[in-house]
């Protein structure tokens, strides 16, 4: 019996590598590219693990060369939903009494695994199924999923060390119990770490989750189920299940199992999903945990006194890195008029530098948008603002998807705070900017809090830090993540738990111990050593 007293002391985050021409891993990410671009991989469906095929099946692309086909894969259908939930609380009776340190270190063996054997692998799928460039897929697919492993597992253990004090003749503990059911985990397409961590920090936690990845990310995602099992990750603790996302959430939302939602994705989807919970509330074994990181229109707000270079080079990186496809990019930036056109010049000069195309050549900056469908919504928004009068296109606006779906970095110019691409969600590499009179600072932040009805990433630039900080207490609630000088994206696990309210969430915070301690239900225990035998007060004696 080990009955040691383990301690995981806050880790390093794990270094991003360069990969240098020549280097050791850009010679082995080359590797598996080439690998990788030449077969056509079976993805089944995971339940109790065993793989299942359908026969019903889809197909991976490219996003940047929509005619090369990276995979098939085998959909659910109502009986495996059924399964899956079957074998998920089969698996619960072992694995919510297994030790935690046991947990801890399965999750610390993928960190491992996942730093060597794993990392080009994982970083090559991430770049072809997703379009991600090398650095966007390092930062991502290896490095945070490696510190999402390796920080959880020291946020676990602050968790378990909160235990209340003791009395006179007595013993207090606090348990820490997973949910009594399991977790539906529904991922997103654009950050390979999300996934993984959507379905193992309640796993971590003692619970066992089904897990819908998102279809556009099967690849990686599918790699990922299998570095879970090589880590010694039990069958059935975590099941994968590709195929429709409604399908899925209405079976598993009626089962009286159902104990909760680990969720990244659309507003609309998750208030679906909230809505079947609350209307099968009286059919689950206790009330549901719903955590959720939903949409974002993520603002950079400019005072009069901010370095225009500066600026310039967070709205150019913060907008179209990854084409703008993170939770976190900037979308609509407000900015003096007197700033705007040295802000517009060194814009426009990034923009005609850098190069977009195919995630193999790494000297492309931009790749393709994941799909059709968002490439359709990219080009609509800029058709209209071509076509507007309060409106202009200054930088980019040009579509083509006859090889791949290619959305050059667009800048609108608007004079309408208002305006369409000022208010609403696009996700794509594109940034609304409203030039504002340079006297009218605080009306303007007042339209910049009030504008959209999310409330995720934000940033304010300035150099007169007493103007820096009302500005930043004003917009108070417009922003779960609020960057002073930086741009509104890059949040690090350890350093900037992430994570959004209004209608960008429940801000539970994934990376760190706020999100961990949702998928637990404490219970205190009170040992009295020697039990009372006389029912009278000391004073009725």
């Amino acid at each position: 019996m080990n009955n040691s007293i383990i301690t995981f002391p806050s880790p390093a985050n794990e270094p991003v590598k360069s990969y240098l021409a020549g280097s050791p891993e850009r010679v082995a990410l080359e590797k598996e590219l080439e690998r990788q671009s030449n077969i056509v991989v079976d993805i089944p469906i995971i339940i109790g693990g065993k793989e299942i095929r359908t026969g019903n099946t889809g197909k991976v692309t490219c996003p940047h060369d929509h005619k090369h086909v990276l995979a098939t894969y085998h959909k659910v259908g109502k009986e495996e939903i059924e399964m899956a939930i079957e074998a998920a609380m089969e698996a619960q009776k072992e694995w919510r009494k297994t030790p935690w340190t046991t947990r801890a270190a399965i999750a610390l063996k993928m960190a491992e695994l996942l730093a060597t054997k794993y990392r080009p692998i994982i970083n090559a799928a991430c770049m072809l199924g997703q379009s991600k460039n090398i650095y966007q897929a390092e930062i991502d697919s290896a490095c945070e999923t490696i510190d999402f492993f390796r920080y959880n597992v020291h946020y676990a253990s602050k968790i378990y060390q909160m235990q209340p004090k003791n009395g006179n003749g007595q013993i207090n503990h606090t348990e820490f119990r997973p949910l009594e059911g399991f977790i539906l985990a529904v991922t997103p397409f654009n950050f390979t770490s999300i996934a993984s961590n959507l379905c193992m920090t309640p796993v971590l936690m003692g619970n066992v989750a089904l897990w819908k990845p998102s279809t556009t990310s099967l690849l990686s995602n599918y790699y990922l189920m299998q570095l879970y099992k090589e880590a010694g990750l039990p069958d059935g603790v975590i099941n994968f299940l590709p195929g429709s996302g409604a399908l899925i959430g209405e079976v598993a939302t009626q089962s009286k199992y159902f104990a909760g939602i680990h969720f990244t994705g659309s507003t609309s989807t998750f208030n679906s999903l909230w809505r079947q919970a609350g209307e099968n509330l009286g059919k689950y074994i206790g009330y549901p945990r719903l955590v959720g990181e939903t949409g974002g229109k993520d603002f950079i707000f400019v005072h009069p006194s901010a370095d225009p270079k500066a600026v310039a080079t967070a709205a150019f990186c913060g907008a179209f890195e990854f084409q703008g496809q993170k939770c976190s990019a900037a979308s609509r930036m407000y900015i003096p008029k007197s700033l705007w056109s040295e802000v517009l010049e060194d814009m426009k000069r990034m923009a005609s530098e850098v190069k977009m195309g195919d995630v193999k050549d790494p000297s492309n900056f931009i790749n393709a948008v994941i799909d059709e469908a968002s490439f359709d919504k990219c080009k609509s928004y800029i058709d209209y603002a071509e076509a507007a009068e309060d409106a202009k296109v200054v930088i980019g606006g040009t579509c083509d998807k006859s090889v791949g779906y290619f959305v050059s970095p667009t800048v609108i110019e608007t004079s309408n705070p208002h305006f369409k691409s000022m208010e609403e969600e696009i996700f794509g590499p594109i940034i609304t900017v409203y030039p504002y009179d340079d006297d009218k600072v605080e009306e303007t932040v007042k339209l910049c809090d009030e504008t959209s009805p999310y409330g995720l990433t934000g940033a304010v630039f300035g150099r007169d830090r007493m103007a820096v900080e009302k500005i930043s207490e004003d917009l108070c609630y417009a922003a779960g993540n609020f960057y002073i000088n930086d741009k509104p994206t890059g949040a690090v696990v350890g350093m900037q738990p992430f994570g959004g309210a209004r209608a960008s969430g429940t801000d539970d915070k994934a990376g760190g111990e706020f999100n961990l301690i949702r998928w637990v239900i404490p219970r205190v225990i009170k040992e009295t050593l020697v039990s009372p035998t006389d029912y009278r007060y000391s004073y009725l004696k």
